[in-house]
């Protein structure tokens, strides 16, 4: 579960900066950042 968790943060990452510097496609671009990093929080407490 952990290895899913970090693969999704990651995943959501790298297409918040695809969408941010190539497509501009609005705010669903802050949706993925957002959970991009509650996901990496949540790695980070659960330890």
């Amino acid at each position: 579960m952990k290895n899913i968790l970090y693969i999704a943060a990651v995943l959501f990452v790298v297409l918040w900066a695809l969408g941010f510097f190539v497509y501009n496609m609005g705010s669903m671009i802050h949706f993925l950042l957002i959970i991009a990093v509650i996901a990496i929080l949540l790695k980070v407490i659960k330890g």
